[in-house]
């Protein structure tokens, strides 16, 4: 099976999370620029801020990129066109179906990875013809499914293997060690999104920053499980009145008043009481901000390590 790495021309086997309002052109083209594929978040924007932020990318890197869409957004269709036009070399869908858009993306010479939280959906989108399935657990920050990485990655890689495409493990993935896991599971590489956080470049506000560091192990909590938008983020003030209000049976219009615009008070204006901070339960794992460079070095590091130290093979 071929690595991630030797798919996409990139020189490691990772993949940056879609990451809205975080993943500008400018991380995107930071993230190739160091190593793995970046990817322009597309959730937070129009069209046409997408578009200016896949020339912007285009100007800072001549590494390949990719662009992340969220099927919900009102202005996906637009979206999609705009991918097939600027022939962005990877894209990746998540909340939706994007059998619309996949002829028009092949056609256009763009590889396809649907994001998938379970083994029906990654079957549907094979049966289309995608490129590979990103299989997401539920460790993962911001949207999530019920399945964890652990017990969703192989079965997909069973799924994918019936289709011959390849399968990308996510969710809980932040040192060299959770790697190895994801090989062993059947993946081909990896999707990170927590640990870039902690990133020199990442454009977070510091205080978003300085709250991840600060992260335990448990202080993740998931909203929205009740009304069926679950999301994972760091406990604060906004997380427990939600949860709270959430179980005490409270209608989806009162629990909006606590997520509307909270993602963006978090990145851009660093409010960590009242933002949301979305993060994976890995973030208990980073300690220090580093260079995207050095996480991805000591990433694949600690996975030669551990190979080594199962007596496998390393595969460079």
């Amino acid at each position: 099976m071929k690595r991630l790495n030797e798919i996409l021309g990139i020189e490691f086997p990772f993949i940056q999370g879609g990451m809205a309002n975080i993943a500008t052109g400018e991380f995107a083209a930071a993230v190739s620029n160091a190593g793995a594929l970046g990817l322009i978040g597309a959730g937070g924007m129009n069209a046409e801020m997408l578009r200016e932020h896949i020339h912007r990318c285009k100007e800072l890197t001549d590494k390949p990129f990719g662009v992340n869409i969220m099927l919900m957004n009102p202005e996906a269709p637009k979206m999609a066109e705009i991918v097939a036009e600027e022939k962005i070399p990877v894209v990746t869908t998540g909340a939706g179906n994007p059998g619309a858009y996949v002829e028009m993306w092949k056609k256009a010479g763009c590889k396809v990875y649907p994001v998938v939280p379970a083994t029906i959906l990654a079957r549907r989108l094979a049966a289309l013809g995608v490129d590979g399935i990103i299989a997401e657990g539920t460790e993962s920050g911001g949207h999530v499914g019920e399945m964890t990485t652990m017990a969703l990655v192989p079965q997909v890689a069973d799924v994918c293997r019936e289709f011959d495409i390849p399968v990308i493990a996510a969710g809980g993935i932040a040192d060299g060690r959770q790697l190895a896991a994801a090989f062993a599971l059947g993946a081909c590489g990896v999707q990170l999104g927590t640990c870039l956080l902690a990133s020199e470049e990442c454009p977070i506000h510091e205080n978003y920053k300085n709250a991840v560091l600060k992260a335990k192990d448990s202080d993740t909590i998931v909203t929205g499980r009740i009304a069926g938008v679950p999301v994972r983020i760091l406990k604060n003030k906004m997380a427990r009145e939600y949860v709270s209000r959430e179980k005490a049976g409270a209608d989806k219009m009162e629990l909006e008043h606590y997520t509307l615009g909270s993602l963006r008070r978090a990145v851009f204006d660093g409010d960590v009481d009242t933002g949301s901070l979305m993060a994976g339960q890995v973030v208990g794992m980073l300690k220090e901000v580093k260079p995207l460079r050095t996480i991805f070095e000591e990433m694949y590091d600690g996975y030669r390590r551990t190979a080594a130290a199962l007596g496998n093979e390393v595969r460079e």
